[in-house]
C-alpha cells in the first residue's frame, strides 16, 4: 500500500506513478529529467509558485533532476529523499512503504529517568554506516542507555563531516547508507528498547551543494543572519512555503523513519516573529503526527531561555528538555583548572555543583561578564529531568583543540567522581560516544569541503580557537589539523577493543547507570527533593530525600585532597532517628581502578579520599 501524498514538495511514489511537486516561483518552466530517458516532462503550474506533475514512466530507484527554464545545469530535488551520488548529483525516487517495520507496539520515549547517548554515525564504527552501528546496539542496552541522539544525518557535501552543514534536509547522507538502512537502524533500536532522536539543523544550511535559491529566492531571510550564514525565512515575504518545507521535514523523519523526536540545534539562531513561532509549530505538528507514540524534543539554547520548556498553552514552545552548558563548564573548570574564554565565569567549586543539581541553569538572569550582558531565565518550577547534563559533547571535545577527551585532561580519580555527579544527579545525563569506556580516539572538527571553502573553514576554525590563549600560541596552532584532511576524520573513529582495555572505566559507567535505573531514589520513583551543603573548600554533599521514611541517599563528593570528616555541623549530614549512614558505593573502588576507600563509614571519623565520590544509604541501628 503506497503512501498518499501529504508532503508539500518532493517525489512521491503512489499507485498511479510518481507525483512530483516543487516550489519554484523563480522559474517560469520546470521540467523533470529522468536519467536514461530522453524525454523531458514539464510540470504544470499551481498557485503560489508551486508546480506539479504525475509521471507513470518512472519507478523507485530511478534517478531524476530538475531543469529550470533554459538553464543547462540540472538540479536535485529540494525535497529529495535520497542523493546516492551526493548533493550535486541526481535525486532518487524512494518508496518508503516497502520497508517492513517490526515496531508497531513501540510506545516511544519513556517518561522519566532517560539516559542519552550522542552518536556520530561516521565515526561510531569503523565502517561508519547505519548497518554497522545497528550491530552495536546491544552494548548500549547493557550500558543503560535509553535514548540514542544521532548527530545530523541529512545529505551534505564531501566524503565526511559533522552533518551540521546539511543541504538536502530530506535525504539521509549517502555514505552512511540508504534510507532503508536508516530505517533498519531505528527498527533494531526499538526492538532493543532504545529510542532514537535526530539532531536537526533549522538555523542555516551548508554553503556547498545547496540549490534552494535556484528554485525560490525567498527560502532565506533578508531580515536576519545566523552566525553561520543565511537563515530560513519563517516570517517574511513568501514564508508560508518555507514554513511548510521545514515543518514537513520534521514530520517526514517521524512518519517515514519512526524517529522518536529531535535535538534542535542552536535554537537561538532560529528567527521568527510569526504569531506561532516555527519551533512551537514543529513541536505541535510533530506530536500530532506521532499520535500515541511519545516523542522527546530537546533543544540547544545558549542564552538559556526556559520559554522553550513551557507548555504551549502557557506561551511556551512545548520542548521536553534543554541542554545545560553551565554544568559542563563548571565540571570542565573543576577537572582542568582552565578558565579561558567561555569558561571564564565559572569556578568549578562546590557551590556551582550544588546549584547545578538543585536548579540546573546557574545563570538565570544575572550579569554574564563573558558576553557583557544578562544571561538566562529562571528555572523555578521546572523539573530537573528537563535539563540535559553532560561532561562531554561533540562541540566541547573538539573545542579542546586537539580533540582530547576530558579523561585525558584530568586526574583519573577526579574524572570518576565527576562521572558519579553526572550519572546520579536528577537531571538527564548525556554520554558522548566512547566516553563510557574512556576512548583514546579524539573527536576533532572535520569537514570535507571544496578547496576554496576548505581554506576558509580551516582559517575560521583557527580563529575561533584563538579565544583560548593556550590554543592561540604558534606551537599549538601547528598541531591543529585541517578539518578537510581525511586523517582528521579517520582518527576519530572509535576502537571498540578499548571496552576491554579500559574495562574499569566501562564498569564504572555500567554500575552507576545500573544504580540510577534500579535504585528507587536515584531513579526518581521515591524521590521527593534534593538539597546540598558545602562541607569544606573541596567537599560537598547532596542529600536525596526519599518519599519513604528513613530511606534518603547521600552523595558525598571531594574535589580536592584527602579529607577527614570528624564533626560536621551540617543538618543534611545527620541520619534519621535510630539510623546510621552506611557506605554503599565509592568511586575509589578497585573495580574502577581506584585505590580503595580509606575505611568504612563511621560517624565519629571518616576519611574521604581525595578526588572521590561516595554514596551513603541509611540503615537501622
Amino acid at each position: 500500500m503506497h503512501n498518499k501524498r501529504h508532503y508539500p514538495i518532493g517525489a512521491e511514489f503512489t499507485n498511479s506513478g510518481v507525483h512530483f511537486r516543487v516550489w519554484a516561483p523563480a522559474a517560469k518552466k520546470v521540467c523533470v529529467v529522468i536519467q536514461n530517458n530522453p524525454e523531458k516532462f514539464e510540470l504544470a503550474p499551481e498557485e503560489d509558485g508551486y508546480k506539479s506533475l504525475m509521471i507513470n514512466a518512472i519507478k523507485p530507484g530511478d534517478l531524476y533532476q530538475f531543469q529550470l527554464d533554459d538553464d543547462e545545469h540540472l538540479y536535485p530535488d529540494p525535497a529529495s529523499r535520497a542523493q546516492p551520488k551526493g548533493p550535486h548529483g541526481p535525486s532518487m525516487v524512494v518508496d518508503p512503504s516497502t520497508f517492513i517495520w517490526s515496531d508497531e507496539d513501540w510506545p516511544g520515549v519513556k517518561n522519566q529517568n532517560n539516559v542519552i547517548y550522542e552518536m556520530h554515525i561516521g565515526t561510531f564504527t569503523r565502517a561508519g554506516t547505519f548497518r554497522a552501528a545497528a550491530m552495536e546496539l546491544h552494548e548500549l542496552v547493557k550500558l543503560g542507555i535509553t535514548i540514542i541522539e544521532l548527530m545530523p544525518v541529512n545529505e551534505f557535501d564531501g566524503e565526511f563531516g559533522w552533518g551540521y552543514d546539511g543541504v538536502d534536509l530530506y535525504a539521509p547522507y549517502h555514505a552512511y547508507g540508504t534510507p532503508d538502512d536508516l530505517r533498519f537502524f531505528i527498527d533494531k533500536a526499538h526492538a532493543a528498547g532504545l529510542a532514537v532522536i535526530l539532531d536537526v539543523v533549522y538555523n542555516h544550511v551548508g554553503s556547498s551543494g545547496c540549490y534552494l535559491t535556484k528554485f525560490a529566492t525567498d527560502y532565506f531571510s533578508q531580515r536576519y543572519k545566523s552566525e553561520w550564514g543565511d537563515c530560513f525565512n519563517f516570517d517574511g515575504k513568501n514564508s508560508i512555503p518555507v514554513r511548510e518545507f521545514i515543518i514537513n521535514n520534521a514530520l517526514y523523519w517521524i512518519e517515514e523513519f519512526h524517529f522518536d523526536g529531535f535535538r534542535v540545534d542552536a535554537t537561538q539562531q532560529i528567527f521568527d516573529a510569526s504569531a506561532e513561532h516555527i519551533l512551537a509549530a514543529i513541536v505541535r505538528r510533530a506530536r500530532l503526527a506521532a499520535g500515541k507514540r511519545r516523542l522527546y524534543i530537546a533543544g540547544e539554547n545558549e542564552p538559556q531561555h526556559t520559554r522553550l520548556l513551557k507548555p504551549q498553552d502557557k506561551d511556551g514552545y512545548g520542548f521536553d528538555a534543554l541542554w545545560n552548558d553551565d554544568f559542563h563548564h563548571s565540571a570542565r573548570v573543576a577537572a582542568t583548572g582552565r578558565t579561558a574564554a567561555y569558561f571564564s565565569d565559572y569556578k568549578g567549586e562546590a557551590q556551582e555543583f550544588i546549584s547545578n543539581l538543585k536548579y540546573s541553569f546557574l545563570y538565570q538572569g544575572q550579569y554574564y561578564p563573558w558576553q557583557n550582558k544578562q544571561r538566562g531565565t529562571p528555572t523555578f518550577g521546572i523539573s530537573a529531568q528537563q535539563f540535559i547534563h553532560y561532561l562531554q559533547n561533540h562541540d566541547q571535545i573538539a573545542n579542546s583543540g586537539r580533540g582530547k577527551r576530558l579523561h585525558q585532561l584530568t586526574h583519573p580519580a577526579l574524572m570518576r567522581a565527576l562521572t558519579a555527579v553526572l550519572l546520579l544527579g536528577p537531571q538527564t545525563p548525556l554520554i558522548f560516544q566512547g566516553q563510557e569506556f574512556g576512548a583514546t580516539t579524539p573527536f576533532l572538527y572535520f569537514a570535507d569541503n571544496p578547496a576554496e571553502l576548505a581554506d576558509a573553514v580551516a582559517a575560521g576554525r583557527k580563529e575561533f580557537l584563538h579565544q583560548f590563549p593556550y590554543l592561540a600560541q604558534p606551537e599549538m596552532q601547528s598541531y591543529l589539523g585541517r578539518p578537510d584532511n581525511p586523517s582528521t576524520f579517520t582518527q576519530c573513529k572509535l576502537n571498540f577493543t578499548e571496552r576491554e582495555k579500559n574495562y574499569e572505566i566501562y564498569q564504572l559507567h555500567k554500575d552507576l547507570l545500573h544504580l540510577r535505573h534500579t535504585d528507587n531514589v536515584f531513579n526518581g520513583q521515591d524521590y521527593r527533593h534534593l538539597d546540598g551543603a558545602i562541607i569544606s573548600n573541596s567537599v560537598f554533599l547532596m542529600r536525596f530525600f526519599s518519599l519513604k521514611n528513613n530511606d534518603d541517599r547521600l552523595l558525598v563528593v571531594n574535589l580536592g585532597r584527602d579529607y577527614e570528616m570528624t564533626s560536621v555541623a551540617e543538618p543534611l549530614f545527620a541520619p534519621h532517628t535510630n539510623h546510621d549512614w552506611k557506605l554503599f558505593w565509592s568511586s575509589e573502588s578497585p573495580h574502577y581502578g581506584g585505590h580503595g576507600s580509606a575505611a568504612p563509614f563511621a560517624q565519629k571519623s571518616w576519611l574521604l579520599p581525595g578526588f572521590s565520590a561516595a554514596v551513603l544509604v541509611t540503615v537501622a541501628k
